[in-house]
């Protein structure tokens, strides 16, 4: 385990400068997605999650390459499209970080958190 730690520490670190706002991003994004799956009376603003990348001068249809990418990955290929390369592999990181999150608080205390931390991506289901 540490050792997965350890490597995924220096891909992120080896990857270019330009490419930790995109990180940061694909982790959100995985993060809202995961609470709209895991988290009871939990939903998605994917218009917000458009707007947020925008905000971070990340390129057009940024959003959509990640959901496709979280899609591939958590479905063994069976929905969404396999991306890039480095995109693939900042949706494995922010997979293995948040779910080593997500084992170390517990759902509940996880979800509480990513309800306050992703306030204006995420709402309760109505």
């Amino acid at each position: 385990m540490r050792y997965a730690l350890l490597i995924g520490g220096l891909i992120v670190a080896a990857n270019p400068a330009h490419a930790d706002p995109r990180a940061a991003y694909v982790t959100m994004v995985l993060q809202a997605f995961a609470a709209k799956v895991e988290c009871p009376g939990t939903d998605l603003v994917y218009q917000d999650l458009v707007q947020r990348a925008q905000d971070m001068h990340l390129p057009d249809g940024t959003t959509e390459q990640v959901r496709k990418a979280i899609a591939y990955m958590h479905t063994g290929g069976k929905m969404g499209e396999k991306q890039a390369d480095d995109l693939m592999t900042e949706v494995a990181i922010a997979t293995q970080t948040t779910d080593l999150d997500q084992r170390r608080i517990g759902m509940t205390t996880w979800c509480s958190d990513q309800k306050a931390r992703l306030a204006g991506y995420i709402r309760s289901k109505e």
